[in-house]
């Protein structure tokens, strides 16, 4: 099938992005939980935000794939091209923050030398030598890029829901579960 005639993502495609986005959001809260606490909690919270940020990792790999070959349907014609450059950048930046935060992450603990073990005692390798300086450094980019990255993730909502009910253009239906 050809973009021209395309009206929606593919079912995987959709399938991705819904999954994706309930563990985007279960991590940016997970992670605020993790961070103001110094409680029992810290630990399964820990644990939970290193598995979900390489699980997030390996789909957001899977989902470019996906879409590298299936592609995505075309913006509606009368879209103002501001609005298609945004929808483009908007796209490169969730894309390169779905994997470059999980990166960010497993470089952090391997910079602190704390081991990297998720659910069922799955050990990662360290990715970067040990180094405090290296530590703070990534610790701060992951702190403050989760601040960005939970403000685009707002965008997109906001840029789909003014598809939805402003425009109402077919853009959000392309994303919607169901026929």
């Amino acid at each position: 099938m050809t973009d021209s005639i395309r009206t929606r993502f593919s079912t995987v495609q959709r399938l991705l992005h819904w999954l994706m986005a309930i563990a985007i959001l279960a991590m940016l809260f997970i992670g605020v939980g993790m961070v103001s606490t110094i409680g029992r909690q810290y630990v399964p919270l820990l644990l939970t935000h290193k598995t979900l940020g390489i699980a997030i990792l390996v789909l957001a790999l899977v989902r470019l794939v996906v879409r590298f070959i299936s592609g995505a349907p075309p913006l509606p014609a009368d879209l103002p091209e501001p609005m298609k450059l945004a929808a483009h950048l908007s796209h490169v930046g969730l894309y390169a923050l779905m994997i470059g935060m999980p990166l960010i992450g497993w470089a952090m603990l391997s910079a602190a030398a704390y081991p990297i073990v998720l659910y069922g005692g799955i050990r990662l390798p360290p990715i970067l030598p040990q180094s405090e300086t290296l530590h703070a450094l990534l610790w701060s980019a992951h702190y403050y890029l989760a601040f960005a990255f939970f403000a685009l993730v707002l965008m997109h909502l906001a840029a789909a829901l003014f598809h939805g009910l402003v425009r109402r253009d077919g853009v959000l239906e392309t994303m919607l579960p169901g026929r």
